[in-house]
């Protein structure tokens, strides 16, 4: 086994580490007070290639494998959490369907303006009433001549408002059991497509999420992403590969809380000399590494076995449900040793603590992958 880099991702880390270093952290206080993206970011992001991180050449993207891709979110989390989640769903979740399942016409159409940045990936899959249990989506589509007929609701939709086309879960053949569902792109300017306002989060605050209403949407009939039929089978494919970037991103926190918790035990003093002496800073500050390198190594074997095309499912959830609540355990250290400054939002630790908050929720809670897992160990 080789847990080495290899030189083009060793230079890839270090073009994004610097990125994130320089123009991310700076401004991620601000990122997350204004909720929102700065423009300039997103042109940065674009211009270093990483809104074409999954978009083959021909429509712009630089296409990287998963490996890469899990360094790339990992950098970009340690320096803005908010910026990561942006990233992570707009190349995970969004772009990623239609370059596995798009038509030529529909690749031609949407990936050339993911890449450039001038439009953000978005996938709408969670309801007001299913979140968890995507086979209980009531969001329906209909045929009525050469278009399909939308109604229903989505809730919590990251990069909805940044999005051009968002590829959407919907029911089309009520009945059918596992294959009642398809997966549909629509434009984002249809009429009877509303967009709310964004939710007001607790953390994760630069990347946008928006309720939509599908009040009698229609599209026409190539929009069909993939087989009918099969919108669910599809939707669990994406998601697996969104559980590795998620775990990325929540080693990435973690790392940016380290950090800030190291710097800040060898910076107070107490009793005398710097805390970073005292045992027991020393022993949570051993405990902070040991974790995040094991969700890191987690997250990087799953991506291994995605980029050697074998089943990976297990291993993502595996990786999701430690890297995240092991972001939370590393978070809650950070702030303890910060002590009355960690609650204070003039340091970083106290936005890192809200941004964690989300992993163990977003794209399937730990109890979803504890039931992905016991399924599976529990298997004859």
């Amino acid at each position: 086994m080789d847990f080495r880099l290899s030189e083009e991702q060793a230079l890839l880390q270090e073009m994004v580490r610097d990125f994130a270093e320089r123009e991310l952290k700076p401004r991620a206080q601000t990122t997350d007070r204004e909720e929102r993206l700065a423009p300039e970011v997103i042109e940065q992001l674009a211009g270093l290639g990483l809104m074409g991180m999954v978009i083959p050449e021909e429509y712009g993207g630089a296409p990287l494998d998963h490996q890469s891709i899990a360094l790339v979110l990992e950098e970009i989390a340690r320096g803005c959490g908010g910026t990561a989640l942006a990233l992570e769903a707009h190349t995970c979740l969004g772009a990623l369907p239609i370059v596995r399942w798009g038509t030529p016409e529909q690749k031609a159409r949407f990936l050339p303006r993911m890449a450039s940045g001038a439009s953000f990936g978005c996938l709408a899959l969670t309801e007001p009433e299913a979140g968890s249990d995507l086979a209980a989506i009531r969001t329906k589509a209909t045929e009525d001549g050469g278009e399909w007929v939308i109604e229903g609701a989505k809730a919590w939709i990251t990069n909805a408002s940044l999005a051009e086309v968002i590829v959407v879960l919907v029911r089309t053949d009520p009945g059918a059991g596992s294959r009642s569902f398809s997966l549909l792109l629509v434009e984002s300017d249809r009429p009877g497509l509303t967009i709310g306002p964004k939710e007001k989060k607790m953390g994760l605050r630069g990347s946008s999420a928006h309720p939509l209403t599908f009040d009698q949407v229609r599209v026409p009939r190539e929009n069909l992403l993939g087989e009918r039929g099969r919108g669910l089978h599809l939707t669990l494919a994406v998601l697996d590969s969104g559980r590795v970037g998620i775990s990325a991103v929540a080693v990435g926190l973690a790392q940016a809380a380290y950090e800030e918790a190291r710097r800040y035990a060898q910076q107070r003093v107490a009793f005398g000399r710097p805390i970073a002496e005292h045992q027991a800073i020393q022993f949570m500050l051993a405990d902070m590494a040991t974790e995040i390198q094991a969700g890191r190594l987690m997250t990087h074997y799953a991506a291994w076995l995605a980029d050697q095309g074998a089943e990976f499912t297990v291993a993502a959830s595996m990786a999701k449900l430690y890297t995240s609540e092991m972001a939370e355990r590393v978070a809650y250290r950070a702030v303890q040793i910060h002590g009355g400054y960690g609650y204070s939002q003039e340091y970083p630790v106290e936005r890192i603590y809200r941004d964690v908050r989300l992993m163990t929720i977003g794209e399937g809670t730990s109890e979803v992958q504890r039931m992905v897992i016991g399924r599976h160990v529990t298997r004859s």
